[in-house]
């Protein structure tokens, strides 16, 4: 049968000659040595990815087969060879065959990595000690579990052990000792056989032992009394174990009964209280105790005795903490492998309900000028907003095509799967990925024992599938002749809360939800724009657009169709310079309700959990609000933060008003306007924790800035060493933001600990860092996106002294915002003293100057003669006091 197989084996290896490209591939996957986590002090274990095929193969279906309580399969190894068979070097086991083969065992244990703590959603366990290790393993209770979740990772670092060379301390002489040495001599038996007897059949029969001599013999046992065994030595173990008694004793309360007693005051009488009165030592004891008594009560008054000072002194200490747990700790990167053109990150931005997506979207590196003259070339590559995902750091999963680079894009705060972003020509794009929400929102909490939220891997895609790559088209773009026509360089949502019209006026929002944008550009205007149709849909416009048969894809949803290539802008601002004719051009802005889009993550989740709940999503009937009476809404500031591409910043009104003169609606002019920054501005943005307070940076210097506050800035430093590129506030911590530098380095700013400089300085990338968002996971962890030029986004964890503020961190920032300003004031009414002193010297020196030129020539010899005068009378009184004149001298003296 031997020969037969392997004909047959060498047969199908000649029908199959399509499996030759996969055969030249193997050889260099079998050169790679299976990867294990040594340097984590478990050599034996081998990370693995199984996907939903493979889990169906050998019955380790996550969540069916594979649970809390038995996280772990046992497989056996022939059916992973005969996997190996099957699907070769497709197989998920193939990076391992290596282990498997030297396995020595008929079973491998493969446990299933619930929080990625290997890197991967399985781990191999390559030897039988680690198998049984981990099956025999002892439960270790709640409270140590959360304990370990405390230490840090790197407090304790395994090292291998060393062979030594033995050294002899005389316990070889022992065991030869206690060795069992044969006293007795062997004897040796030898039998032969004639070679003529060799091979001959040999026929075996049955008979009776008893009926032929010599062929039973019995050995029956007797004491042989001239042999004597002694017993030298022999070894007893003794243990001691004392006696215990489990006792237990308990009162009962047979007889409830309710009870109540009433204590009245001990009252003296009026002869009693005069006697007291009178007494000398009652007198006597209030004058010696009078003065500690008010020592007492000045001290309660000035200090709390009762504050625990050692505890107040831990917690300082905690909120600074040392260097080393200051620093930002690599977590994972996402860089875009497929696209191999030259492409950086032009924006970050976290999925508001999805714990562990992030979207960035890239764009091209390339000049104004390299841009025209490549024109042809960059529109055959697709411009994209990329999701990634924490559990596949490769592919992409989900990729928004737009008609150009997008700049700036933002999550709509009433329903996550609304996208809205800027492109480079100055158009704006409109996304709906409801249709794929069911694919990305697979997010699951932990077990029972543990609150911890865990990540779980919400993408587990097929090789097959991985090949094609999931592409959204857009929904809508605005009108290219009606929009921006440079770069849009900001967007950001219009809170639910209220609405404008084209004259600037707010009134209560009609439909409850963001349907208003506003955006800025390099043209010098900044546009609101409203995504529900102006006018609502009669029956005869609905006739009407059926005459048309407007065919739409079945890829793109009809959500915002009404708005394709014909959306154009609510109103428009241009913020003009003044008397020339010139406008500022803006990059960033930042409104008033901006800081209530940080605290509205619990509302957007009860948001989508009613829209899940009913039939019909908001904004696929945008109409239903627009037969609603409009409210206006007063005391809302219209105010608004303007960053300049000149680096200036500009605080200015979106309100319209009308010129006297033409009638024409105008923008209001700005009210402040200060150049800080000596180059473009990057960031505005509004503190988290108070909503006045506003952080730009540009060029190579940062200002803090409050609203209301029309002296200046705050806060401003001096020029860094390299030029700033992107900065972000701390989502936790009020005195602490980020910024990013050309050179790769990331500034972090503690106002609590350093005011005229970065407390921490460090390296991120080689290159120049684009975007800058930070994201709290838990009240435990928290992470921050840090996108390079190179189109590399890096994840980093930020440390518990960064993410977790003091006691009395938010009240010191208002402190220090207080003083600032209070100090902002005093340096504004030195200014004004200070002219006003000048103008009144130069007064003077005028007046003194116009009293010189009218005296006439009577009034000079007059005032020449007094001074002669004095001069004399002077020179009279020196010479008296030194002893050269005396007085009958003096007056023949006065007489000359």
């Amino acid at each position: 049968m031997a020969p037969k197989s392997q004909k047959q084996k060498s047969s199908a290896g000649q029908k199959k000659p399509k499996w030759g490209k996969t055969k030249q591939t193997l050889p260099d996957r079998e050169e790679t040595e299976p990867i294990n986590m040594e340097s984590m002090g478990h050599p034996e274990i081998y990370p693995l990815v199984l996907t939903t095929q493979t889990q169906e193969i050998f019955n380790c279906r996550i969540d069916e087969d594979i649970t809390d309580e038995q996280p772990y399969k046992l497989i056996k190894k022939e059916d992973i060879f005969a996997d190996f068979q099957n699907r070769a070097a497709v197989s998920d086991f193939y990076p391992v065959k290596k282990v498997i083969q030297e396995y020595p065992g008929d079973e491998l244990l493969v446990v299933y990595d619930k929080d990625f703590k290997y890197g991967l959603n399985f781990y191999l366990i390559g030897t039988e000690e680690g198998k049984e290790n981990y099956l025999n393993s002892p439960e270790v209770p709640e409270e140590q579990e959360e304990y370990k979740e405390h230490i840090p990772e790197d407090v304790y670092i395994y090292k291998p052990p060393i062979s030594k060379p033995w050294v002899s301390l005389g316990s070889e002489k022992e065991i030869a000792e206690e060795l069992i040495k044969e006293s007795t001599k062997q004897i040796t038996y030898m039998i032969s056989r004639k070679r003529s007897e060799f091979g001959a059949p040999i026929k075996f029969s049955d008979q009776n032992a008893s009926s032929v001599k010599d062929a039973y013999i019995e050995c029956t046992a007797y004491p042989d009394r001239q042999f004597a065994l002694k017993q030298l030595e022999k070894d007893v173990g003794m243990q001691v174990v004392p006696k215990v008694k489990d006792t237990s004793t308990q009162t009962r309360w047979t007889y409830p009964k309710n009870a109540i007693t009433q204590y009245y005051p001990r009252e003296l009488s009026e002869e009693e209280k005069e006697t007291f009165g009178q007494s000398k030592p009652l007198s006597d004891f209030l004058n010696n105790t009078c003065i500690s008594v008010e020592i007492a009560l000045q001290q309660n008054e000035i200090m709390n005795t009762f504050i625990d000072d050692w505890k107040c002194l831990a917690e300082e200490e905690s909120s600074f903490g040392d260097k080393t747990d200051t620093h930002l700790k690599e977590y994972q990167s996402f860089t875009d492998l497929h696209n191999l053109t030259e492409k950086m990150i032009t924006s970050v931005s976290w999925h508001p309900t999805i714990y562990g997506l992030i979207a960035v979207s890239v764009a091209v590196r390339l000049s104004l000028e390299e841009r025209v003259h490549f024109s042809g070339k960059l529109l055959l590559q697709p411009s994209l907003i990329l999701f990634w995902s924490f559990s596949d750091p490769i592919h992409p999963q989900l990729m928004l095509e737009s008609p150009d680079d997008i700049f700036c894009f933002k999550f709509c705060p009433s329903d996550p799967n609304i996208i809205a972003g800027g492109c480079i020509n100055g158009q704006i794009v409109m996304w709906d990925i409801t249709a794929h929400a069911d694919r990305i929102e697979n997010i699951k909490t932990g077990g029972s024992r543990s609150k911890k939220v865990t990540l779980k891997p919400m993408f587990l895609l097929e090789p097959d599938s991985n090949k094609e790559a999931t592409y959204i088209r857009h929904c809508a773009v605005s009108s290219i002749e009606n929009g921006h026509k440079k770069v849009i360089t900001d967007i950001h949502w219009l809170s639910d809360t209220f609405e404008i019209n084209r004259l600037g006026a707010v009134f209560e929002n009609r439909n409850g939800i963001c349907c208003q944008l506003v955006t800025c550009s390099a043209d010098c205007t900044i546009c609101f724009w409203d995504i529900r149709p102006q006018k609502a849909l009669t029956p005869q416009l609905i006739e009407k657009k059926k005459e048309e048969h407007i065919e739409i894809p079945l890829d793109v949803p009809s959500t915002f169709l009404h708005l394709d290539l014909s959306w154009k802008p609510l109103t428009k601002i241009r913020l003009s310079k003044g008397e020339t004719s010139l406008d500022h051009c803006p990059t960033k802005i930042s409104l008033s309700e901006d800081n209530l889009l940080y605290k509205a993550q619990d509302k957007i989740l009860a948001q989508s959990k009613a829209v899940k709940a009913e039939e019909m999503n908001p904004y696929h009937n945008l109409e239903a609000g627009l037969a609603n009476h409009l409210k206006p809404l007063e005391d809302f500031c219209t105010k608004f933060f303007v960053g300049t591409e000149e680096g200036g910043v500009i605080y200015t009104d979106w309100k319209m008003e009308r010129d006297p003169e033409t009638g024409r609606l105008m923008t209001k002019k700005p009210m402040s306007l200060y150049t800080i920054h000596d180059g473009s501005v990057h960031t505005v943005q509004r503190s988290p924790f108070y909503k006045d307070i506003i952080l730009t940076i540009g060029g190579w210097n940062v200002a803090i800035w409050k609203e209301g506050v029309m002296t200046g800035p705050l806060l401003q430093s001096s020029c860094a060493p390299k030029r700033y590129t992107a900065g972000h506030w701390s989502l936790t911590r009020p005195g602490v933001f980020y910024i990013g530098r050309e050179d790769g380095y990331i500034d972090i700013w503690d106002l609590l600990e350093k005011t005229h400089e970065p407390a921490l300085s460090q390296n991120i990338c080689i290159t120049m860092i684009t975007y800058i968002k930070p994201w709290t996971f838990s009240a435990k962890q928290q992470f921050i996106a840090i996108a390079d030029y190179y189109g590399t986004l890096h994840i980093l964890e930020i440390p518990w002294t960064l993410s977790h503020p003091s006691t009395n961190e938010v009240s010191s920032m208002n402190h220090y915002f207080e003083r600032e300003v209070k100090h902002l004031e005093y340096v504004e009414e030195r200014k004004k003293i200070r002219e006003q002193e000048k103008k009144e010297m130069e007064l003077e020196l005028e007046k003194t100057k116009v009293k010189t030129y009218q005296k006439s020539k009577e009034q000079l010899e007059a005032e020449l003669k007094m001074d002669y005068e004095s001069y004399l009378e002077l020179e009279k009184n020196t010479l008296i006091n030194l002893g050269f004149l005396k007085v009958k001298e003096t007056m023949s003296f006065m007489d000359l």
